[in-house]
């Protein structure tokens, strides 16, 4: 079988930063908001592109649309006397979201600054991959619905105390019934005025109300390690274009973190084990690289990243060479140590014809061997394939192209 390559993209899998366009003089080097771009993709492209964002800023209709919002935040400074009115305010409405989804449709024409977005950046990110086999047209009404709903997400989340999908590690960090609660959404809003005062773009406001509410609560997970092939995985990612790919039987070894019970254990002793594990097979031969995967999630607002300190271990305690082991810190559970792990592998240019290997312990190998369903229900697709069950401890899976799709409902770890 002829050997397919993941391509290693300009538009990097896992973070889609903006990459100069050849033959252009180098531009002035501008820090990343990972957490606004993983979270937002299309509306950080809308910022980034001049030309779209010129369109967007000049529609009279959405023009409207953004001076209503910024009104209306100023106004609840006098208005609001509680923290549910002000809050409310910041979100994008269900006619909101409608009337620029109407006026998308309107200003979409083939050929103009949408279109080439479209078709140039957007589809191929595999962002919203769910939506490929649709017209770029529509894809782009999706998009920004899918955005629209992330931001909703995330200010119900950690602005208004809604329950997220894992509540006893991502839960927001106040008390919504105490006194205080109400002073420091009244302070968020007041700095927000500030922040987005004069803006032209109809998404701006409800957008960084829901990255203000994130820092705010210490949430910044998303950029943790970020950029991380010039970091924490240069070693190891400028390795992988040296390989002989037929002299391994697997691509890699993936190993799911396992969080301490505690604050002061920077990692628990399953975690251990399943390092010790994928090192028997590293040592065998089976693969030339371990993926530790696993964010700072147990316990509760954790400084320990499950990824990190299983590569500490495995380089400083069984020394195992750092350009062999790839971090990936930003998963909050199984599902994701699996889709994160195939985002890694297409973003640094892994084969995607030969399968890795989960190696953990018996009773997560089980689970992963039964998760399709929970994957469907929380991410709306399986970000796997499953192949051969080889132990207890030990299962052989492949990457798929979904795996890039936002989630736009997990901002700790959308992208």
């Amino acid at each position: 079988m002829k050997k397919i390559l993941l391509p290693m993209l300009l538009c990097l899998s896992s973070n889609c930063l903006f990459a100069q366009a050849p033959g252009k003089a180098p531009a002035k080097t501008q820090a990343v908001d990972y957490v606004k771009v993983k979270n937002y993709y299309l509306l950080s492209r809308f910022e980034q592109d001049a030309e779209v964002s010129n369109l967007l800023k000049n529609d009279a209709e959405l023009a409207q649309i953004t001076q209503k919002k910024l009104s209306a935040i100023s106004a609840s400074l006098n208005d609001c006397k509680d923290a549910s009115c002000l809050t409310g305010i910041v979100k994008l409405s269900a006619d909101e979201i409608s009337a620029v989804s109407a006026r998308l449709t309107a200003l979409y024409k083939t050929g103009n600054a949408l279109d080439r977005l479209m078709k140039t950046k957007i589809i191929p990110s595999g962002c919203y991959s769910l939506y490929k086999n649709i017209t770029p047209a529509v894809l782009l009404v999706k998009a920004w619905e899918q955005d629209a709903a992330g931001i909703n997400y995330t200010i119900a989340v950690y602005a208004e105390g809604k329950k997220p999908n894992y509540p006893q590690i991502d839960s927001i960090s106040y008390n919504v019934k105490a006194r205080a609660y109400y002073t420091l959404m009244y302070d968020a809003s007041a700095t927000l005025a500030g922040d987005v005062k004069g803006t032209k773009l109809f998404f701006v406001p409800s957008m960084q109300a829901a990255l203000l509410y994130l820092q705010i609560n210490e949430r910044q997970d998303p950029a943790n390690y970020e950029p991380m092939e010039a970091g924490a995985n240069k070693p190891a990612a400028d390795r992988v274009k040296t390989i002989k790919w037929a002299n391994y039987p697997y691509s890699n070894i993936l190993v799911p973190g396992a969080g301490p019970d505690n604050l002061t254990s920077p990692l628990s002793g399953e975690g251990m084990l399943r390092c010790r594990l994928a090192v028997q097979e590293y040592n065998a031969g089976k693969a030339p690289f371990i993926i530790v995967s696993g964010g700072n999630v147990h316990p509760y607002k954790t400084k320990n990243n499950e990824a990190a300190e299983m590569k500490r271990y495995l380089v400083n305690v069984l020394h195992i060479p750092e350009n062999v082991v790839i971090i990936e810190p930003h998963a909050r559970h199984t599902t994701t140590n699996m889709r994160n792990s195939a985002r890694l592998l297409y973003k640094y240019g892994f084969p995607a014809d030969k399968p890795g290997i989960v190696v953990t312990d018996k009773s997560q190998t089980d689970f992963i061997m039964n998760m399709d369903i929970r994957c469907q229900k929380e991410l709306n697709y399986v970000p796997y394939k499953l192949a051969k069950r080889n132990s207890e401890t030990e299962v052989e899976y492949y990457p798929v192209e979904e795996a890039k799709q936002i989630d736009n409902d997990e901002p700790l770890d959308p992208r």
